[in-house]
């Protein structure tokens, strides 16, 4: 790796043509990954594009009056103190809060190094062009605002608001609730049946800690393997599979805790109150992002829950 102080006038226009070139691709990537379901903010990253686009085309011209036709490739990773960036299609699923932050860093960068570049230059028209570019990178924040205020109407930010949620339902509050559905409901079972067949705490706590655990991890693989979110849009499989596996230990350890208690029928008192706990909070979860009616999502789960519930303490009893 060089130094920048090592490079020669002509080195540094050509890493700047580089580096406007990758601040466009940069935007570019922006502009796909919310074309569909934030086109705001996809034209908003666009006219950034386009002025990064003018950019470089600038500095390909003085190159060119400069150096002539070849411009050699030196890329941000030849040049010691240029901070190596992580590629945009690593770091989907996008958020458009976390590409604006995004933006913001890219220009902060941009504008130190053009500083920096002018600084150490004699050639007049270079150095006036690099301080046109900081200068311009410096506005750009300002401009950038400018842009959102213009494509992001508030009716466009209430629809980009509207999407941003049923992504979130879509990928983190359905497996989640899938999740904690399974670990609530499915541990009961168990649990109780251990409970009341030998009536130790000890004997049933290890029986629901086991059956959280195995429930949790089967339910994260299952979610993680069930599509890999290319077409349906949900999102990272194996971020699924790890809210989705969470959530279901999650929800079987929460009435499995209880018999912690040494004393039986304390600890089966709490259970049973720990239970209705997390059906209501499957119920409040269910009507908050799935928009169900409340006594529907009520009456389904605690009828579910019931029957489970009914099932342990029967076969645990016999």
């Amino acid at each position: 790796m060089r130094t920048f102080d090592s490079l020669s006038e002509q080195e540094v226009l050509a890493l700047a043509i580089s580096l406007e070139e990758e601040d466009e691709r940069v935007y570019s990537d922006f502009v796909e990954s919310f074309r569909k379901d934030f086109p705001a903010t996809a034209a908003m990253f666009d006219g950034m594009r386009q002025e990064e686009s003018t950019h470089r085309r600038r500095l390909i011209e003085l190159y060119r009056g400069k150096f002539g036709e070849h411009i050699p490739l030196i890329r941000r990773g030849d040049v010691k103190g240029l901070v190596n960036r992580r590629p945009i299609w690593l770091m989907q699923p996008l958020r458009p809060e976390m590409a604006r932050r995004q933006a913001a860093t890219l220009e902060v960068e941009t504008r130190i190094f053009y500083e920096k570049a002018a600084s150490r230059t004699r050639d007049a028209s270079i150095r006036q062009l690099l301080n046109d570019l900081a200068q311009e990178e410096r506005e750009h924040e300002t401009r950038a605002e400018e842009l959102g205020r213009d494509k992001l109407d508030p009716e466009a930010r209430g629809a980009e608001e509207e999407a941003t949620r049923r992504l979130f339902v879509l990928q983190i509050v359905q497996p989640g609730l899938a999740g904690l559905m399974d670990g609530s409901v499915s541990t009961l079972a168990p649990v109780f049946a251990a409970a009341f067949a030998r009536h130790e705490s000890h004997i049933a706590f290890l029986v629901g800690l086991a059956a959280s655990l195995g429930a949790g991890i089967s339910m994260g693989f299952a979610e993680a393997l069930s599509d890999d979110g290319s077409l349906t849009g949900r999102g990272h499989p194996w971020v699924r599979g790890l809210v989705c596996g969470l959530m279901t230990t999650l929800g079987g350890i929460g009435h499995t805790l209880p018999f912690l208690i040494p004393s039986f029928n304390v600890a089966a008192l709490v259970a049973v109150i720990v239970v209705v706990a997390e059906l209501g909070a499957i119920a409040w979860v269910r009507h908050r992002y799935m928009e169900s009616p409340w006594f529907s999502a009520t009456m389904q789960v605690i009828l579910g829950g019931a029957l489970v519930f009914a099932a342990g303490v029967w076969i645990g009893s016999s």
